[in-house]
């Protein structure tokens, strides 16, 4: 009997169990392979990729469309005539499913790093397939129903611009040692090359796209403006119910300028304030005036709507998610709010020395008051105790005779035009939606001596471009959070960028660099070979399961023996 030493000794390894199981539920040794993967796997990693993409897109986008989430809501109340929060349920499947998809992706790198064949797990292709299919639907779905809001991913940009472009430096720098521990092989292949021409080509356009990049908030501080004034919008409706003496009140303790606010004309001609078409989503009109919830506001009269409740409702829905910090005080004080008149919010912003800037919509033309609709909005006005210059006239309608009734009204609109036609109807301000609000259009509309209001500005990061930007003013449904930006989040000069810029395409190129040397010389430096790789790539690849168990029982031996029978 001869004994000989083992072939080898098997070393488990936990990690790479852990990789091949969870990405293609691949727990045993012999199941692993370092061949080539199909064409057909990978397919399913392009569509992994693809999927990981699209939702980094549709992440970014609701990340920053959280300056719109009301308005959002607001349009989906107005198709299904119920008050929802169509954001929660959006967010939550796209954090979960960018997670997951993201989490295999890094399986997926791992597994071509380590030169593992790719075989992803059927459940999970299903859940992929699934998770694109989705995002697809949901990006065509905002298309049709939001679409105005992409201009937000646009806009972003110029805040966001200078660090997304470092971040997606550091990771396709990083995805150099997978690409050089394919590119570096021994063998070559036309796939080899393509991957290095893309590989290669993508980093040069990241260390040139600097040049395309353009931010307001990159500029000297020197030139950097005043503070831009900030304008409650419907009151400070995060803090209390919109278009009531409770919201305008909490907008006031946070400093605002001024005070913004819907009007409509009710039924016996006086001026109210509401957003909505119908009394629907901000009383109780369903309960005092049943069958009429439908109606248009302006079809009820002063008595009727006085008697209806305006904060239930806020406490019910909690649009902004803000009750639960509410003192029981003001709890209290919000269930007992009614619908405002234009005259209490003159009144009270003639006590607090406020200006006052609002939009006037226009009865249906059955309503008693289609055509004195101006006449009344323009009475309360001249009957208010309100200075006319702290008043800011919005509507075209008639506005050569507002002028002449009211001269001194500060004539503002909502329409973007020549700074010529601007000066001939004699407005000096102009509203506009941040979408509409570019820097050069600012800087020429503020040296004509035509200042520039912005809404809604909700987020801290578009309050500081804004602010970059030139701005005088913008409208805010929240106050009390851009109180808290003193100064714009970040700004540089364009040396400093430039310093950046190159400094961080230097340091990628040498770490590139680094990286295919290493490999190189890590390739070049395996002169040695394991004896479990020559005897189990030597055997014929079989879909036999007798194969692999012969396989694992070669790597498991712990001694093999010879017993030599006498001749």
């Amino acid at each position: 009997m001869v004994k000989h030493q083992p072939l080898q000794v098997y070393e488990r390894q936990l990690c790479l169990s852990c990789l091949t199981g969870i990405y293609g539920c691949r727990w045993k040794r012999y199941q692993r392979s370092h061949d080539d993967s199909s064409k057909w796997e990978c397919s399913w990693f392009f569509l992994l990729c693809c999927s990981f993409l699209l939702l980094l897109v549709w992440s970014y986008f609701w990340l920053e469309a959280r300056n719109d989430y009301n308005e959002f809501n607001w349009l989906l109340y107005n198709r299904s005539a119920v008050w929802k929060d169509g954001t929660v349920p959006i967010l939550t499947t796209t954090l979960t499913g960018f997670t997951y998809t993201a989490f295999l992706m890094i399986l997926a790198l791992c597994h071509i790093a380590l030169g593992q064949q790719l075989n992803l797990y059927w459940i999970h292709k299903i859940v992929v397939l699934a998770i694109l299919l989705t995002t697809i639907t949901g990006v065509v779905s905002i298309d049709n129903f939001w679409q105005d809001e992409w201009d937000i991913v646009v806009i972003s940009l110029q805040f966001t611009g200078p660090f997304l472009h470092i971040g997606a430096l550091a990771a396709v720098t990083a995805l150099g040692w997978v690409i050089a521990s394919q590119v570096v092989r021994v063998e070559r292949s036309r796939l080899q090359v393509v991957m290095l021409v893309i590989y290669v080509s993508v980093l040069l356009v990241l260390y040139l796209v600097p040049l395309c990049i353009s931010s307001p908030c990159i500029m000297d501080l020197s030139k950097l403006g005043p503070r831009p004034a900030v304008i409650g919008r419907r009151g400070a409706p995060m803090l209390a119910p919109e278009h009531t003496i409770m919201s305008f009140s909490k907008a006031l303790q946070q400093k605002v300028t001024a005070l913004e606010a819907d009007v409509t004309i009710s039924l016996d001609g006086v001026p109210f304030l509401m957003r909505d078409r119908t009394l629907r989503r901000t009383t109780n009109v369903d309960k005092l005036f049943p069958g009429r919830q439908d109606h248009d506001a302006s079809f009820f009269n002063w008595t009727e709507i006085r008697s209806l409740n305006a904060g239930l409702w806020f406490l019910r829905d909690d649009p902004y998610w803000t009750v639960q910090y509410m003192s029981e005080k003001d709890r209290n004080r919000t269930a007992n709010q009614t619908v405002c008149s234009l005259a209490e919010l003159l009144r009270l912003a003639a006590r607090t020395n406020r200006s006052v800037i609002f939009s006037l919509r226009r009865p249906p033309p059955q309503h008693p008051r289609h055509q004195l609709w101006v006449s009344d909005a323009l009475k309360v006005i001249q009957r208010s105790s309100i200075l006319p210059e702290q008043v800011m006239w919005t509507p075209d309608w008639y506005r050569k005779k507002v002028r002449a009734a009211v001269p001194l009204l500060q004539q503002t609109s909502d329409e973007k035009l020549p700074v010529a036609e601007l000066k001939e109807r004699g407005i000096s301000t102009l509203t506009l939606h941040y979408s509409q609000a570019r820097a050069q259009d600012i800087r020429q509309f503020s040296g004509s001596n035509v200042s520039v209001n912005v809404y809604p500005v909700n987020e801290p990061w578009l309050y500081s471009l804004m602010w970059c930007s030139g701005v005088q003013s913008v409208s805010s449904d929240a106050p009390h959070i851009l109180k808290k930006v003193p100064n714009p989040i970040w700004i540089m000069s364009a040396d400093e960028y430039g310093l950046i810029w190159i400094t961080s395409d230097l340091i990628s190129v040498a770490i590139v660099i680094g990286i295919f040397i290493f490999q190189k010389w890590k390739m070049s430096g395996m002169r040695s070979y394991n004896p479990e790789q020559i005897m189990l790539s030597a055997v014929v690849r079989r879909p036999s399961r007798d194969v692999n168990l012969m396989k694992e029982k070669l790597i498991f031996s712990g001694e093999t023996r010879v017993e030599i029978k006498p001749g």
